[in-house]
């Protein structure tokens, strides 16, 4: 039996997981968290590692009481050390090397969009699917191939989530930016009827979203009505995923593969769900999207990623084990991907 505490904090969240792989399989045994929201415009990196530093030790203590454990009883500690925001990443790390330090437990260095993957992929139950992660950092489609994913294609600017929280932002819907599982553009597309004719930027398995947004908020500066403005969020959102689900269907053609997986945390949209689905059925693929509880930033997605890199013996010494900010989901070898 083997027992692995992951923890996030590479953006606004800061979670502790803790996974566990027995006889009979892999369980997630807690998965606790808590997110900085910020009072007005967006993440404030100082801000938000604060809160995180705040808040460690009480999800940390939530998360072991949940799962009915101690440290003492957890076999590794897994962190994310990358991508992601500087002042955030460094709580994580820092108490990362602590318990590891302190408890003598070997310290496991986790890539943010690798367990991102990993955790939608042990959901599904998918082996080798077509990636579509789309989250407020990232945004592409990629492929595993030769024990690494193999980025196909990707946003040559702004990531989906940042275009969805920046207009919202701007235009006075957020923060907060999700109420009740839905984001502020879908709650204002509720209100929209007529379609607007927005940049759609498509190159080959590439897309830009930057267009798109600068179009976005030159048409609500002169909205008159509030009505126009859900226009516009329904124009905003029907053509971001248009461009989402378009990019992966050539993905899916010139890969011939036939799983679908969405990641990231944009996954639990319903929206984009159902297009997605839609095409992957046209194509004979089956589709699959991460379930809210693990598609946002969290704490179970790196202990599990943290568990097959353990089993597959990567570790690291704690003074060893520097975040790195833009450490790139192609950059990372896994012994477990098919070649």
């Amino acid at each position: 039996m083997t027992i692995v505490l992951g923890i996030e904090s590479t953006s606004h969240t800061f979670g502790v997981g803790i996974v566990q792989r027995n006889y009979y399989g892999i369980r997630i045994l807690a998965n606790e968290c808590s997110k900085y929201i910020p009072v007005r415009g967006g993440i404030h990196p100082r801000e938000a590692s604060l809160h995180h530093a705040r808040e460690a030790p009480r999800v940390l203590k939530s998360a072991l009481d949940k799962a009915g454990i101690s440290i003492k009883d957890v076999d590794a500690i897994a962190v994310a050390l990358g991508p992601g925001l500087g002042p955030c990443l460094r709580v994580g790390a820092t108490l990362a090397r602590f318990l590891s330090s302190y408890y003598s437990k070997p310290l496991i260095p986790v890539n943010h969009a690798v367990a991102h993957i990993e955790i939608g992929k042990f959901v599904a139950g998918f082996t080798d699917p077509l990636v579509i992660y789309v989250s407020g950092g990232n945004t592409l489609v990629a492929i595993q191939r030769k024990k690494r994913y193999r980025i196909l294609g990707e946003t040559l600017d702004i990531p989906l989530g940042n275009l969805l929280d920046t207009f919202a932002r701007e235009v006075g819907l957020a923060p907060p930016y999700v109420v009740n599982g839905k984001h502020q553009v879908d709650i204002c597309s509720e209100r929209g009827q007529n379609f607007i004719d927005l940049p759609y930027t498509v190159k080959g398995i590439d897309l830009s979203f930057s267009g798109l947004l600068t179009a976005s908020l030159k048409y609500a500066e002169k909205i008159k009505a509030r009505q126009e403005l859900g226009d516009i969020c329904l124009s905003l959102r029907e053509t971001a995923f248009d461009m989402i689900v378009e990019v992966a269907e050539r993905a899916l053609l010139l890969t011939g593969k036939k799983e679908v997986l969405l990641v990231g945390g944009v996954a639990s949209n319903n929206v984009l769900r159902q297009k997605l689905e839609t095409m992957a059925a046209l194509h004979g693929a089956r589709y699959e999207g991460t379930p809210p509880e693990v598609s946002g930033d969290n704490g179970a997605m790196i202990a599990y990623t943290g568990l097959l890199l353990y089993e597959h013996g990567t570790t690291i010494e704690p003074e060893k084990a520097f975040i790195k900010q833009r450490w790139r989901l192609d950059e990372v070898e896994l012994p477990w991907l098919l070649d």
